[in-house]
């Protein structure tokens, strides 16, 4: 995994959480709004029944109210739709994050096992040269043994015969080559 990538992943974590506690702040002034929503619309009620219709002030402040809660609750949700994203993009990122570990273990046996895995190719590669060289001694061997057979043999029959007994050639003309 790359620095920027961990970097980038440790920033979307601490805005997550930034924003987490945005929205339990606005949570909290929701409820506290809505309960004193609900206690002047508890206590307009009594007045309206007490003095048969409310005031225009405790109208407009109810008004007010009411504004201030839908532009909380809009607040709400576009936090609620925003940290949702940033979800979804750290949900991505472990993801990938995931498949590049499991790569890289990869990769790392691989390259463990390659120095055993040139061994056995170079020995595959040996082996019929081995046998090559075998065979090549063998033979030397054997014609080894030969030619002292023969260099023991023709010092035999130089010996008896007291002169070397030497293979005699044609004498060719020139006329027939």
């Amino acid at each position: 995994m790359s620095q920027s990538e961990i970097l980038s992943l440790q920033h979307l974590q601490s805005e997550v959480v930034h924003l987490k506690d945005e929205l339990q702040t606005r949570d909290q002034l929701v409820h506290q709004l809505s309960q004193e929503l609900f206690r002047l619309v508890k206590q307009g009620n009594k007045t309206a029944t007490a003095t048969g219709n409310s005031t225009d002030r405790d109208l407009t402040e109810m008004r007010a109210l009411r504004n201030q809660l839908q532009g909380m609750e809009e607040q709400v949700n576009f936090y609620q739709v925003e940290l949702a994203d940033r979800d979804a993009k750290i949900t991505t990122l472990e993801n990938s994050i995931q498949g590049m570990s499991d790569r890289s273990d990869m990769l790392e046996k691989v390259v463990q096992e390659l120095p055993n895995v040139y061994r056995q190719k170079f020995a595959e590669r040996m082996a019929p040269v081995k046998e090559k060289v075998a065979q090549i001694q063998q033979e030397n061997r054997k014609l080894h043994a030969e030619l002292q057979s023969v260099s023991y043999r023709l010092a035999m029959r130089s010996r008896q015969a007291g002169q070397l007994d030497l293979p005699s050639f044609a004498v060719e003309t020139v006329e027939s080559i």
